[in-house]
């Protein structure tokens, strides 16, 4: 079963910057990605009066050795100490070393 993204900040990443991950293609099939980048987005903004304070967006970027680009959806991506998670990726386009993929969390 996949974890929630609820509890997922740039912080559980940017240690991970250089870590392979899998990005599963279907219950049997699955292809290694490395995480190339963990980016801030900018500030959450101020919570209103009486909510708890939301995660700052920020964005991730894989890479794959594949040379075509897998088509935009949810994927489970898999880490080893990290778990599993339900993430929506998106292809950027090759950058002479592979094919890269971004994930945007608000």
């Amino acid at each position: 079963m996949p974890n929630t993204l609820d509890t997922l900040t740039i912080e559980a990443f940017q240690p991970r910057v250089g870590n392979l991950f899998r990005i599963r293609l279907s219950p049997d099939s699955a292809i290694e990605a490395e995480l190339i980048e963990a980016r801030a987005l900018g500030d959450p903004g101020s919570p209103p009066a009486g909510k708890i304070a939301r995660r700052e967006p920020f964005a991730l970027s894989f890479r794959t050795t594949q040379k075509g680009a897998l088509p935009q959806r949810i994927y489970q991506v898999e880490h080893d100490e990290m778990g599993s998670y339900e993430i929506f990726l998106v292809p950027i386009g090759p950058d002479g070393t592979g094919m890269v993929y971004e994930a945007v969390f608000t």
